[in-house]
């Protein structure tokens, strides 16, 4: 307690101290207003660093990870998360403890009940903390969904108010159940719940009509007004191989070679034969004249299968031959079982290209305006139960004015879990339809968008963001935060290995649903995940116990360039693309210096290079286009802890 000479009050008299107290008690304030100073602190509040470890054992699918499940406690993730995400996720959606009462909100080891004391001042302490966090994760137009019940609905609604201030978009509301479940006191029936919705300025539902700013007409193509799009999507051979293949510009016959690290966001009419096809195939896209090619003065053009090996070793051959280097790992990994076996078939053998113009660019998509999924109609705020018949949904009024989106009960949220993983103690999970209309509402399938929840539960975010990509062939992708949520009297219990990274396995694997007639198999979805797990470590001890890898992933983060484990007794970590190259050197010797200059004089790219001593790295190595950094003190200046 502050001494009297310390108090802002002590200037003051008695008598004056009387009327300011009386005055604070009985002046009514607008906004909402809890018990902080009064409430038991949270455990989970703590001013250290934060780590994570890649768990390879619970991973699925191949590295480089793009979709990430991370165990810990949220406020810890979140913390961690402003190293490498601030500003960039496109849209949260999380599920929170409705605080009922009835063991669904655990705080500092234990659930609280209907008689706590604080139990709602708690739980709004709870969740201010978290949100503080998640507000400034979110890009310029980005949008956060919060799902909740009318147990702490209002509450809600004004900390939203306070955190995300003048930011509120409308609250959506979805029928929860069919059936009649009348509370015995007032003979009512509470058959829906809300979703909030919160986004910065520059966010817009797919709903309203989509901005044209980067769209012209130079040619004058008849079409219309059109813009450069991107041709290919964020995935390597190995993820996926159907859509790795050659092209060939019909005009000037010169081809082109698939990048093996980013692959054509298109299939094309050989792959899809059999198929269920969403969108045109390549081959549309050329005959139609919808794809751009640059110029190619000096195409690549071999005689001889020997004098394009050497060209492709030289470096000097187009870029993307670089994956006929690649073949030995490639067929290990195929042998191995860590890469589909249909990849090598997918690769045309060296003799393919040897007498064809090769070029050494790389096409575009020429999107036109007039091809755009448009709607001038507004979302509405009532989400229509999906099991409602046409002629029911065509009889409300002035449904025909709004976009309406659709979602399943409550009930079909707890029939797939168990269908998938079986499990039947996991309460209430989100119907995936619910989410998949909010989820597909608020991103753009093709530009890489981030969706994030921190209250990950059973996994239903992360499955509705493939199912979403496996419909409108799109690069959406998904970190998800959940707990083991285990108490002193479950301290095995672990929802997030046993129940999140259970189910996102079996979204991508496929699984079989028995039935009265045989069993059901239902395939998975293209899709992989990094699991990795938080760990805290005290700020006065990070430079003596953070671990190279916990500080290679972060690095891996912070450049977006998908999440490959440490290599164990490299003298440097190496990761790039084709605008940037990642280094990470653990440890400054004459050996690493060395193996630096090579990589960094092979060609010329924009390098970042990081490490524990990076000016013993600057005086040995030049290169106009890299840059040193130290770590972790990099690390320390983004992490969110002042929360």
């Amino acid at each position: 307690m502050a001494s009297k000479t310390n108090s802002k009050y002590a200037h003051l008299s008695r008598e004056q101290v009387e009327m300011l107290l009386e005055k604070y008690q009985t002046s009514r304030k607008l906004g909402l207003v809890w018990e902080r100073d009064e409430l038991e602190p949270d455990s989970s509040f703590n001013t250290d660093f934060v780590a994570l470890e890649l768990l390879p054992e619970h991973s699925v699918g191949i590295a480089p990870y793009q979709n990430l499940l991370i165990e810990g406690d949220n406020f810890d993730v979140l913390r961690y998360l402003n190293i490498a995400y601030r500003g960039r996720i496109k849209c949260i959606y999380i599920d929170p403890p409705y605080n009922t009462g009835n063991n669904d909100f655990i705080y500092n080891d234990k659930f609280l009940d209907k008689e706590h004391r604080y139990r709602h001042s708690t739980w709004l302490e709870f969740m201010y903390r978290r949100l503080v966090l998640a507000r400034d994760l979110l890009t310029e137009d980005g949008v956060i969904f919060v799902s909740i019940s009318e147990h702490e609905h209002a509450r809600l609604e004004l900390l939203l108010d306070e955190v995300f201030t003048g930011m509120k978009v409308a609250n959506f509301i979805w029928r929860t159940r069919s059936g009649a479940n009348d509370e015995k006191d007032w003979f009512v029936s509470v058959d829906h719940e809300y979703v909030l919705c919160y986004a910065n300025s520059g966010f817009s539902f797919e709903g309203d009509t989509k901005a044209l700013l980067d769209y012209s007409n130079p040619d004058s193509d008849e079409r219309g007004i059109w813009a450069s799009k991107d041709l290919t999507k964020a995935h390597n051979i190995k993820q996926r191989p159907d859509t790795y293949y050659a092209i060939r510009n019909p005009d000037v016959d010169i081809w082109y070679v698939c990048d093996p690290d980013r692959v054509w966001a298109y299939s094309n009419r050989e792959r899809s034969t059999g198929k269920t096809r969403r969108s045109k195939t390549m081959d549309d896209l050329i005959e139609s004249d919808s794809v751009l090619w640059k110029p190619e003065p000096s195409p690549a053009l071999y005689e001889s299968e020997t004098e394009l090996l050497n060209a492709i070793r030289l470096g000097t051959a187009p870029p993307n031959l670089k994956v006929y280097l690649q073949l030995g790992e490639l067929k290990r990994q195929v042998e191995a079982g860590e890469a589909p076996r249909k990849l090598l078939d997918n690769i045309q053998p060296l003799s393919f290209w040897v007498g064809k113009k090769i070029g050494y660019t790389k096409p575009r998509l020429k999107r036109f305006a007039s091809e755009l999924k448009r709607t001038e109609k507004p979302v509405s705020t009532w989400l229509l139960p999906a099991a409602m018949k046409k002629n029911e949904v065509e009889s409300l009024e002035g449904l025909d004015a709004t976009m309406v989106m659709i979602s399943g009960y409550t009930s079909e949220g707890t029939t797939l879990l168990k269908e998938m993983i079986g499990n039947k103690d996991f309460a209430f999970p989100k119907p995936l339809s619910l989410v998949k209309a909010l989820i597909k509402q608020a991103t753009d399938p093709q530009n890489g968008d981030i969706v994030l929840d921190f209250f990950a539960g059973s996994g239903t975010t992360g499955q509705a963001v493939m199912e979403l990509n496996a419909e409108d062939e799109g690069d959406r992708r998904f970190l998800l935060v959940s707990t083991s949520e285990s108490t002193s009297k479950t301290p095995d219990k672990n929802v997030c290995r046993d129940i999140t990274a259970k189910r996102l396995k079996a979204a991508i694997q496929g699984y079989t649903v028995p039935t009265k007639t045989g069993n059901k198999t239902v395939d998975g979805l293209v899709g992989e995940f990094g699991y990795l797990r938080s760990a805290r470590i005290a700020m006065e001890l990070l430079h003596s116990q953070i671990r190279h890898d916990q500080i290679w992933l972060a690095l891996q983060q912070m450049h977006n360039l998908g999440l490959l484990g440490f290599a164990q007794g490299e003298l440097l970590q190496c990761l790039e693309d084709e605008s940037q190259r990642l280094v990470y050197v653990p440890t400054v010797s004459q050996e690493a210096v060395s193996v630096l200059q090579q990589l960094v004089s092979k060609e010329a790219k924009s390098t970042v290079v990081y490490s524990g001593a990076p000016s013993l790295l600057e005086q040995r190595v030049f290169s106009e286009q890299i840059s040193f950094l130290p770590v972790p003190e990099v690390l320390i200046e983004r992490f969110g802890g002042k929360a």
